[in-house]
């Protein structure tokens, strides 16, 4: 049996619609990233820009699993200088950004190669349910 290898230019790259309404964070953040990486696919080669464009509404309303993560979960922020380490609890961040916590469960999962700074940037996150990606037609996933 000879191993069969997409080129490139035989790749297609299609849209799905997700919505994030209650959904817990990092379980929906797997099935992004293999939407992402083109995982579903068979033609799937881990070298390869094989993924999908994913669009995510109601990024805001995504849930957290346990009782008190709003207020127990930080995220920590660094800037270089001397005392420029910040944690700012998950309740607030979803204040000043509601994209943040989804955008992060995903990066953190996405190899860190020059390939996930291609494929985070197929990520559209909308903390509303209207996106402007209609004319892409995606296909909506559980």
């Amino acid at each position: 049996m000879k191993t069969t290898l997409p080129k490139e230019t035989e790749v297609t790259h299609e849209w799905h619609l997700i919505d994030a309404t209650d959904k817990p964070a990092g379980r929906l953040a797997v099935e992004i990233c293999r939407l992402l990486r083109g995982r579903h696919k068979p033609t799937y080669a881990p070298h390869i820009d094989a993924g999908d464009f994913v669009v995510v509404i109601n990024s805001a309303k995504v849930g957290l699993s346990g009782n008190s993560k709003e207020e127990k979960k930080t995220y920590a922020k660094y800037t270089g200088f001397q005392s420029g380490y910040t944690e700012t609890p998950a309740g607030v961040m979803r204040q000043k950004n509601p994209n943040y916590i989804l955008w992060h469960a995903v990066k953190g999962m996405l190899p860190k190669n020059h390939m996930s700074r291609t494929l985070i940037k197929r990520l559209k996150l909308y903390p509303g349910a209207e996106h402007p990606h209609a004319p892409q037609n995606p296909k909506a996933v559980g």
